[in-house]
């Protein structure tokens, strides 16, 4: 996968965010693009739509903005930064 340079690929890394418990069940590192805390997965405890499908909770700072390893994108301060530059 293409890492997110330009504001386009910013714009299409926002769909990791959504419906992504199945994928982070797997990772051992994630993201929040809200807080720009990163973290590992198991401290996650919420996920809006409760099925197994859900769709991450921060457990730092409750907004659902969390991205996980697996998507291939950069779980880095810099790109969690440009991520919450663009959303918030």
């Amino acid at each position: 996968m293409k890492f997110p340079n330009s504001e386009l690929d910013i714009s299409n890394a926002h769909k990791y965010a959504f419906q992504n418990k199945p994928y982070l069940l797997h990772d051992s590192r994630c993201g929040c693009y809200h807080c720009l805390k990163i973290f590992s997965p198991i401290e996650i405890t919420r996920y809006a739509d409760d099925n197994s499908i859900g769709t991450a909770i921060c457990p730092y700072c409750g907004v659902d903005a969390v991205i996980g390893e697996s998507s291939g994108l950069p779980i880095t301060k810099t790109f969690l930064e440009k991520m919450h530059n663009k959303w918030f």
